[in-house]
């Protein structure tokens, strides 16, 4: 869903203290690209969804990239996600979806993988979700391998759309539409710059808790100016996903790390990982890129010399952890930013946070 609202850079307010790459988004990442595909119907069904995809390349398949997993709160499901966790390698795109849309991304996965000539021993789809059921109805099933395909193929380099596209299409934010959002950073560190690029699939949050650089929006914008897409809030608290990419040369533990830092942005944001909140955060690094060599090197096979990796020293991580919170606060608001307002399934409405609104509350506060 095309939109023309602006990013929160755009109203002239910015978050945290580092400079953000070019695009300030994940695709600042070199060779990480992004690519979405959107299913918007009114019949036979009420649709709103659709699939989000993440490549570390152009052709992941093709090497592994170490990286680590952190659950905040696991009411959710990443499915391929216990190998990564074991092995420490990505060896698949990362996709993101509706919660009942899992199951046959994941087998889209494996089939593409196939006819694209990488037939391993064995694959595993990496596939996480959140529950856009209040405005989608999910139970039409309606993301097919035509949809992952198509986000694959679309995948590039560039700027990111945000909002209301691919897996974010259905998405509610502290009761606001949400969605799809992005961020980066530029770090020196290890004798060098780094990028380090965040993606969010944002479903979660109530009204009250939401925080703009720390100003609390949401308690100043109630429900008689926006009304809420609920009656009210699910205890539960929704659910978000959040993918990080960096160039920094890591280790799957390092990895792990920063993906544990991502709840550090999701909390300045307004989140807290409640009992029903499926808040779970991948991280991968680019900086080490293991050649499969037609076989998955993490499978039995032919006997193979060691690899040689390269590893930033642990007392160098700490502006990627800065980098990692700030660019996620800034990824789940530029969600927020860009996300038009939604009819989905039953007339339920999510509306687009008032961007005048927020930059009035955020100047009165920050003078």
């Amino acid at each position: 869903m095309a939109t023309t609202r602006p990013r929160l850079r755009e109203l002239g307010i910015t978050v945290g203290k580092l400079e953000p790459g070019p695009l300030n988004a994940i695709t600042d990442v070199p060779g990480v690209a992004v690519g979405h595909a959107t299913i918007i119907a009114d019949h036979p069904h009420v649709l709103r969804t659709g699939v989000t995809v993440v490549m570390p390349e152009a052709d992941p398949w093709s090497h592994e990239f170490f990286a680590g997993v952190h659950s905040f709160n696991g009411c959710g499901e990443f499915t391929g996600w216990i190998w990564l966790e074991e092995s420490g390698c990505l060896t698949s795109p990362i996709c993101l979806t509706s919660t009942y849309s899992v199951g046959a991304v994941r087998d889209a996965l494996i089939s593409i993988a196939g006819d694209r000539g990488h037939r391993r021993h064995w694959h595993l789809g990496l596939v996480g979700e959140t529950h856009d059921g209040w405005l989608n109805d999910g139970y039409a099933m309606a993301v097919t391998r035509r949809e992952v395909e198509a986000a694959i193929d679309a995948a590039r380099s560039g700027p990111v759309a945000e909002g209301a596209v691919g897996g974010g299409t259905g998405m509610i934010c502290h009761e606001f539409k949400g969605g799809i959002g992005t961020a980066s950073r530029l770090v020196e560190c290890g004798g060098g710059r780094l990028t380090l690029g965040v993606l969010v699939q944002a479903n979660y949050g109530a009204r009250e808790d939401l925080r703009v650089d720390g100003v609390p929006v949401g308690r100043a914008i109630g429900k008689d100016q926006v009304p809420s897409p609920r009656d009210k809030p699910l205890d539960a608290g929704g659910s978000i996903l959040i993918v990080v990419a960096t160039d920094a040369p890591l280790l799957p533990m390092q990895c792990r790390r920063l993906a544990q830092r991502a709840a550090s942005g999701l909390g300045r944001t307004g989140g807290f990982g409640h009992n029903g909140s499926g808040d779970l955060f991948i991280a991968f690094s680019t900086g080490n890129r293991l050649e499969t060599k037609g076989d998955d090197f993490l499978t039995h096979g032919p006997a193979r010399p060691p690899i040689h990796v390269a590893m930033l020293p642990n007392g160098e991580m700490n502006p990627l952890m800065v980098a990692t919170a700030e660019a996620t606060e800034e990824a789940i608001l530029n969600a927020l930013c860009r996300a038009e307002t939604m009819r989905g399934i039953d007339g339920r409405i999510a509306h687009a946070l008032p961007l005048d609104r927020l930059q009035e509350i955020w100047r009165k506060e920050r003078g």
